[in-house]
Parts: C-alpha cells; sequence; structure tokens
C-alpha cells in the first residue's frame, strides 16, 4: 500500500506543480505583451502615416526646392517622404546639395523624369518658354511617378511653407474627387492684389473662348479658375478617372487648335487642368496657399497678414531668389546655400 500511495502523492504533486507553471506564465505574459504594445505606441516612426510630398528639382532654380523643402521639414513633426522630381541631368546636384547640408536629415527619394512622354502635346511658345519646361508638367503624371500612396501632396518648386503639412494633408477630398486645389476667388484679402498686378482669376483669362471647342465646353467664362501649385490628391480617384489621360488629351488638342497659350493665363500647365477638372475638385484652405507673390516687384501684401499664411507662393515672373522680387525675407529664412557654390541668389549689390 504504501509504494501506491507513495506514487499517488508523487502524481499529486506533479499536477500542482503543473498547475503553478502554467499560472505563472500566463501572470509573467501579460506585462511583456503590455509592454510591447507600450513600445509600439511610443516609436512614431511605427504609427505616423507617411506623408509624401512632391517638389521639382529644375536646372537654374534648384535652390526653390531646397528652400521649400526646408521650410517644410523645419514646421512638422509629421513622418515626411520627399519625392524629389529632376530631370537626368540635374538629379546629381541636388542629390549633393541634400546630403551635404542640415537636409541630410530628410527622408526623400530623387526620382527621374522622363522628358519623353511630352512629345507632341506642347505647342512651342517663344513668349515664356521657361513655362514649356518639362518638369512643369510633372503634375500631370503623379499616379507614375509616386507609386505607393494613396494620398499625395504636389507643390510647385517657388512656395514656402510656414504650417504644419499634416494640416493639408488632412484636406478632406470629396468622394468622387481626384484632387483638392485653391480657387482663384477664395480669399477677399488677395483680390485687391489681383486687381492692382492685373491678373486673371477666370476660366477666360486662361482658355480662348473664340475657339469652337471651347465654347463646346460649356463653361462660363466668368468661372473662378484654380491654381493647381498646391494639390493634395487621390492617387486612386486619379488613376479611376484616368486624369492623365484626359490631360494628355486636351495638350495634344491645343497644338492642333491652339486652345490656350502661355500669353492667357501665364501658363499652359494650368489650362488643361482646368478643363479636367471643372466642378470636380474639393477646396483647400485659403491660407494653405497665399499666392500672387511672384506678379509685380512693387505689390505687396501687409507682413501681419503674411505671418498667418501658412503657404507662400511667388507665382509669377519676379522670384524670390531673384532681383527685383517682394517679401524676399521671408524667403531667404528657410534658403540653404548650395555647398558646391553654382546656385547663387540675385541680389542688388551682388
Amino acid at each position: 500500500i504504501l509504494p501506491l500511495v507513495s506514487v499517488n502523492q508523487i502524481l499529486l504533486l506533479l499536477l500542482v506543480l503543473t498547475v503553478c507553471a502554467i499560472l505563472y506564465n500566463k501572470v509573467h505574459q501579460v506585462p511583456l505583451a503590455l509592454r510591447n504594445e507600450t513600445v509600439d505606441l511610443e516609436s512614431p516612426e511605427e504609427v505616423k502615416e507617411e506623408i509624401p510630398v512632391v517638389i521639382c528639382a529644375a536646372a537654374g532654380r534648384m535652390g526653390a526646392a531646397v528652400a521649400a523643402i526646408s521650410s517644410i521639414y523645419s514646421n512638422t513633426e509629421a513622418n515626411v517622404l520627399f519625392y524629389i522630381i529632376g530631370l537626368k541631368t540635374t538629379i546629381p546636384h541636388i542629390r549633393k546639395w541634400i546630403e551635404n547640408s542640415k537636409l541630410k536629415e530628410i527622408k526623400f527619394k530623387v526620382v527621374e523624369f522622363n522628358p519623353m512622354v511630352l512629345k507632341g502635346k506642347i505647342r512651342q511658345d517663344a513668349s515664356r518658354p521657361e513655362l514649356l519646361q518639362p518638369l512643369n508638367f510633372v503634375r500631370f503624371y503623379l499616379p507614375l511617378l509616386i507609386q505607393k500612396h494613396e494620398k499625395v501632396i504636389y507643390l510647385d518648386d517657388d512656395v514656402i511653407v510656414q504650417g504644419d503639412i499634416q494640416e493639408l494633408y488632412d484636406t478632406k477630398l470629396a468622394p468622387g474627387h481626384a484632387a483638392a486645389f485653391s480657387d482663384d476667388c477664395d480669399l477677399p484679402s488677395t483680390h485687391e492684389m489681383v486687381r492692382s498686378v492685373g491678373m486673371q482669376n477666370t476660366y477666360m483669362g486662361f482658355l480662348d473662348y473664340r475657339k469652337q471647342a471651347i465654347r463646346d465646353l460649356g463653361i462660363s467664362p466668368s468661372t473662378c479658375s484654380f491654381n493647381p501649385g498646391v494639390i493634395v490628391a487621390n492617387m486612386t480617384e486619379w488613376k479611376h478617372q484616368r486624369i492623365t489621360k484626359q490631360l494628355e488629351k486636351w495638350m495634344q488638342r491645343n497644338v492642333e487648335e491652339n486652345l490656350y497659350s502661355s500669353t492667357l493665363g501665364g501658363g499652359v500647365a494650368t489650362s488643361p487642368m482646368l478643363i479636367v477638372f471643372h466642378g470636380k475638385y474639393s477646396s483647400i484652405n485659403p491660407m494653405w496657399h497665399i499666392r500672387h507673390l511672384g506678379w509685380s516687384p512693387d505689390a505687396r501684401y501687409s507682413e501681419q497678414f503674411l505671418q498667418e499664411a501658412k503657404l507662400l507662393h511667388w507665382n509669377g515672373r519676379y522670384k524670390p531668389w531673384d532681383y527685383p522680387s517682394v517679401h524676399t525675407d521671408l524667403w531667404e529664412n528657410w534658403f540653404i546655400p548650395d555647398p558646391s557654390g553654382k546656385f547663387k541668389l540675385t541680389r542688388p549689390d551682388s
């Protein structure tokens, strides 16, 4: 009997030890799981959504792209990924500029744009040849250049950002809209500037209403235009609606019929977008696109108004890295000199 009792006691002891071991593991695994969750919550790289920002780096105005990137990076805690678009000849310069300056901390990808996609789609116009530069049309081809993101910000190079880019990224796009823009009639404080420099802010300023193809669109010439220098785009909708193909169609028609030109509205990249996106875009907060700073070397906004603005845009001929121009001090705050010395600011005393 004694040996039998001993065996039962041993089995009972083993059972108790097994239960204790299971309970011990359960109790001690909980804090481990909590610790892992806490680490994830505290790691910003793992929870912050990536914000893709597209900026072009064109020959002769690379300092513009650098200032824009510098201003964005300095004014946000967001997880920004810069897509810097250039031509084959300009890419080495911008890469060295970034890697040999304080911008070496940014997350960026350099993407080459092949100008051959524009062959036969641009009507040559001698009045403002700079507007026909291939990189002006990068915004037409966003889904081909940026492939893994649902939402993308595109910015012209002649901007600086004073607000947190996260706010712009959070712009709500209505269902079915592939993009959001700023209306040219949206901000009363800019209306006086528009009048003083003779700027157009309606479709009549961009499209030639003498042409039947334009009249057939059924768009009133007094319709307020928008500025595609700042875009928040939905890539899924863009591809679904074949926006790039639609834009190319109107570029082709302009080559054949001269429906718009760079003498109208100051550019040939805006007009096809006005046609394709008419009545089908969402609005960006007006303070996120204060523009016309480059339309006159004399017309100025109030300093207080500009301090409150989230984004400043020197669209027009008079750029802040050249002379003459206005409000250059606000732009120069973010400019980083070219380590190679190739790009220099033009100033009255230089």
